[in-house]
């Protein structure tokens, strides 16, 4: 059985975020620690406070990736923090996740880019060789 990874992947003059794992929740929450190793090391960030997500399941899998993403992405720059620990579920009406972080200390984390948000282009969910793949672009 494959490993919960993730991954970056080449998108013109954005960058393309894919996780991997056993479940859609486990790729969900890979995806997110690629967007976070998108502007930082996450292994540079420690999880030192916890922040609770909720968000109304009212379509598919890769409509609720986007809002999961950009509700990252959301809670990073309204805190100005960075995560480097999610734990997602998804139910069937919802998903909830805890995002584990600390506020960003730009010498300590220094990072390079700001996401402005997950995006539509090359979005996907499907279990592919006996693991599931959750990816989509970052405008950056």
């Amino acid at each position: 059985m494959a490993q919960a990874s993730w991954e970056h992947f080449e998108h013109m003059a954005d960058i393309g975020v894919r996780g991997f794992g056993a479940t859609p929740a486990e790729a969900f929450a890979q995806a997110a620690l690629a967007l976070t190793a998108v502007v930082t090391d996450p292994q540079r960030v420690a999880p030192l406070e916890r922040v609770d997500i909720e968000i109304a399941r009212e379509g598919d899998l890769e409509t609720l990736l986007v809002d999961f993403l950009n509700a990252v992405v959301y809670e990073m720059a309204v805190r100005t923090m960075v995560f480097g620990k999610f734990e997602v579920h998804i139910e069937p009406k919802r998903l909830r996740a805890s995002l584990w972080g600390e506020p960003v200390d730009r010498a300590k984390h220094q990072p390079a880019v700001e996401v402005k948000g997950a995006t539509y282009t090359e979005l996907k969910v499907a279990k592919e060789d006996g693991q599931w793949v959750a990816q989509c672009v970052l405008d950056v």
